[in-house]
């Protein structure tokens, strides 16, 4: 089970649980690497050939049809379809406030005009995962944001199922979330599809969402031919808990997050002995009672511990120094202390801010940064879906003004042809007006 880590080990358990994803990520290139080249050169005829290889469904057609949606739409769980209804509702009331407009000013009144255009991007291809488990709220996690930013096309990804199916929770979320075309292509393959355009799947301008592994490498290689996201690893919790924390629901909240995958890490953080022997005692006991206690229990194992603190603070600071994807505050109050943190995907405060609130309802996005890159990355947001182009204007009075100037820093640089370019414009016919 969890192991308690005292602070003799803190160093080389957290160096062990920064570095879990590294090896394997370069581990895989090599396999990634042949399949997005097959992609690239063989197009729909590659994509057939891996679905075929890794979900076992043998395709004619790659894409969601009207039919198969309709189908979706009849046989989803009606009481699922209002959950997501309003959980949609709850990621446009707080991803609106992120909307951004352009601006434009006039520097000290000169004729100068300096500004910003925001763009959407134009066409974005968005994945969602379908192996071990199925996540509609990715779908909404998503396209939501995109339709706000005002994407003008989504394409959405995801393997099929043994039947050549798409789960009909999925298709329904696709259709609430205004997601244009689907195709039941994933893996590596997908992204591959997604970069480079094939006969069926169009090439997009921007890829997000998260994925196995493999998936992770495919959007490492693909970045910088098209935009993507993040290069999102196992998911992982953090937990800071003093002695007033009910060790049920630390325990509870831990393995929710250590049954997503074997790989995934769930730590707590306590300045309390007592609570940290409670909190081990619980885990034992309620990781019997899941349908998925085999992955969650080899979690924590490999990747769980209870690190024991001298404080509170202490805590902070290594909280600070991980950088997590999910930070729970479970301490007398929280809102003394959420300031402190400088590093994580996201904060939830208080006993009942359980991490499944963010995934599904609350509104905030789940798509979160990990592996320490919270430190340089933010959650998925509207910004991730737009453009930002600078706007310059100089009139001739204002360029003649700030020649001398533009010219001294381009030739102290070496660029002459720089400095050219702005005196050609103070010759002769430009100081007569021409």
């Amino acid at each position: 089970m969890v192991k308690v880590i005292c602070e003799q080990q803190i160093e080389s358990f957290l160096a062990e649980i920064k570095n879990r994803n590294t090896g394997n990520l370069s581990s895989v290139y090599e396999t990634v690497d042949s399949i997005l080249k097959d992609v690239k050169e063989n197009k729909d005829e590659a994509l057939k050939k891996y679905t075929l290889k890794f979900d076992e469904v043998k395709l004619e057609d790659l894409e969601v049809t009207e039919d198969e949606i309709e189908e979706a739409l009849r046989t989803v769980d009606e009481k699922l379809f209002e959950t997501m209804k309003t959980a949609k509702r709850n990621i446009e009331t707080y991803h609106i406030k992120q909307k951004r407009k352009g601006y434009q000013f006039k520097p000290d009144g000169k004729d100068i005009v300096l500004g910003q255009l925001v763009n959407p991007i134009e066409r974005v291809g968005i994945y969602i995962p379908g192996g071990k488990a199925a996540y509609p709220s990715t779908v909404l996690m998503n396209a939501v944001p995109a339709r706000i930013a005002g994407v003008e096309e989504i394409i959405m990804i995801t393997p099929p199922q043994k039947d050549g199916k798409i789960k009909d929770s999925i298709l329904a979320a696709a259709v609430l979330a205004d997601v244009d075309r689907i195709f039941k292509v994933g893996g590596v393959h997908g992204i591959g599809a997604l970069a480079y355009g094939t006969e069926s799947v169009p090439k997009v301008y921007k890829i997000t969402g998260p994925g196995n592994i493999f998936v992770a490498a495919a959007k490492k290689m693909v970045s910088g031919f098209v935009g993507i996201d993040m290069v999102a690893g196992p998911s992982e919790i953090l937990i800071i808990a003093d002695e007033t924390a009910n060790p049920a629901y630390i325990a509870a909240d831990m393995i929710s997050q250590a049954e997503h995958d074997e790989m995934a890490s769930s730590i707590l953080m306590t300045d309390s002995f007592k609570l940290a022997r409670k909190v081990r005692n619980e885990l034992e006991k309620q990781i019997k009672k899941l349908e998925r206690s085999r992955i969650a229990e080899k979690s924590l194992n490999n990747y769980g511990a209870i690190i024991i603190a001298d404080s509170i603070k202490q805590c902070i600071d290594l909280a600070n120094e991980i950088a997590p994807e999910h930070l729970e505050l479970m301490t007398v109050n929280p809102f003394d202390i959420y300031k402190k943190i400088k590093n994580a995907g996201a904060i939830f405060m208080g006993k009942y801010s359980t991490e499944p609130v963010g995934d599904y309802f609350a509104g905030t996005n789940h798509t979160l940064p990990t592996g320490s890159t919270a430190k340089f990355s933010s959650a998925l947001s509207v910004d991730d879906f737009i453009k930002k182009t600078s706007l310059i204007y100089y009139g001739k009075d204002a360029l003649k003004e700030s020649a001398g100037d533009i010219v001294r820093f381009a030739e102290g640089e070496g660029l002459t042809g720089h400095s050219n370019a702005v005196k050609v414009r103070m010759n002769e016919n430009f100081q007569k007006g021409d």
